[in-house]
């Protein structure tokens, strides 16, 4: 660890224990805190990096309300793109955005149901479709033609090469003569509306290509993730030139907070998505387009002192999605110098660390982690506690502190 680092966050444990021990509550554990003057800071980089794009937030990447109006309210952000239909009802219903893509198909019958009864639900929202059986499922709930839905195609943005696939696995469509098919399907199909389209490169999105010690690895990370944008920007062309023919999109969705750069590029794209770029998780850490400010942190209290060498947070297993592996661990991050064991790694009510600074910790204490992905955290808790300079001034709740589960 560079001297400077360790510095650093030693100097966030004071600044965050501070903000806590002044506060005029007891905060119960685990407890979810926000750096507003970060996540404002990565606010405005997103939208110089996007040049001019407009950038829709992910709010699987915040999944709290009071952040993702925070978010909007910059100029530059615009609309919001969601994870799931009832989660964008409840978004339109409450006020927070009249502009909400749902970024994958929903085969939520009640929730369907909800939208096609409800002519403003159904003028603010835009569902995901990549294939004919996602409209018969509409249709299949509604009685009447009478409010249209508005629909967005998802086009599999992957790298193909040498025979494999490189990228999410998502759309089933991917040259321009099926994406035309579906399209002529929706345009000719009565109570449908062909308003967007959306490519997500997430190899290029989602992928750290600067990672220390591993110069090799990021250098084929950044060649892979060149053929693919140049691969794509090709096949966007043709998509879109293919698309004009028949229909005038409203909107063409693409990129990630890692990737802005260059989806804004694509003259094709009309915007591009961030979430994870607002509060830099772990995973986002090392990337050669843009230096990471991490947002957003989750405090756990020392409860045992196993030995000199070793402190006993308690709880832990805030576990990240994906592929198994030390990436997904959370990273004991203040104060500096602390380590998961290779035996209990993050645990389910405990968590050993160790590392020089565990023998300078007692009882009570808390330790301070960052999680591997933006947004899941806050679904372990009912509260995030927004921090600006060195105060809590607000505490907001996660969408779970609302009473949802999406």
């Amino acid at each position: 660890m560079r001297q400077h680092d360790f510095v650093d966050r030693n100097r966030l444990w004071s600044r965050l224990n501070d903000a806590v021990a002044a506060h005029p509550e007891a905060l119960p554990t685990p407890l979810m805190v926000v750096d507003l003057d970060a996540f404002d800071a990565n606010a405005a980089d997103l939208v110089r990096r996007a040049a001019g794009t407009p950038v829709r937030v992910a709010s699987k990447s915040l999944r709290v309300p009071a952040l993702i109006e925070r978010a909007l309210a910059h100029d530059g952000f615009r609309g919001v793109l969601a994870y799931t239909l009832r989660e964008a009802l409840w978004l339109h219903e409450h006020g927070i955005t009249d502009d909400v893509v749902v970024a994958y198909p929903s085969t939520d019958r009640g929730a369907l149901a909800r939208l096609v009864e409800s002519p403003s639900a159904a003028s603010h929202i835009t569902l995901m479709v990549d294939d004919a059986a996602h409209l018969e499922l509409v249709d299949s709930v509604r009685a009447s033609l009478a409010v249209p839905v508005r629909v967005a195609i998802d086009v599999d943005a992957g790298l193909r090469m040498g025979g494999q696939h490189v990228g999410p696995k998502r759309s089933p469509l991917y040259d321009a003569s099926a994406v035309l098919d579906l399209a002529r399907t929706i345009c000719s199909r009565g109570g449908f509306r062909l308003v967007g389209a959306m490519t997500y490169e997430g190899q290029v999105a989602g992928l750290p290509d600067d990672v220390p010690g591993r110069r090799a690895r990021s250098l084929v990370v950044r060649r892979m993730k060149s053929l693919s944008s140049s691969q794509l920007e090709v096949r966007r062309r043709e998509i879109a030139e293919a698309l004009a023919e028949i229909v005038a999109l409203e909107f063409w969705n693409a990129g990630g907070s890692g990737s802005i750069e260059v989806s804004a590029a694509d003259p094709v794209v009309t915007e591009v998505t961030a979430g994870s770029g607002l509060l830099v998780p772990t995973l986002f850490d090392h990337y050669q387009s843009f230096e990471p400010r991490p947002a957003s942190y989750f405090a756990l209290p020392v409860v045992r002192r196993p030995s000199d060498q070793i402190a006993t947070v308690h709880g832990g297993g805030l576990v990240a999605s994906g592929p198994a592996g030390d990436d997904r661990l959370p990273v004991p991050w203040a104060p500096a110098g602390l380590h998961l064991t290779g035996l209990e790694g993050a645990g389910e009510v405990q968590t050993p660390l160790t590392g020089h600074a565990a023998g300078l910790l007692s009882i009570g204490d808390l330790v301070w982690f960052r999680h591997a992905k933006s947004g899941e955290p806050f679904e372990h808790t009912t509260t995030a506690h927004l921090l600006a300079g060195d105060a809590i001034v607000d505490s907001v709740p996660t969408y779970r502190g609302h009473g949802l589960a999406f």
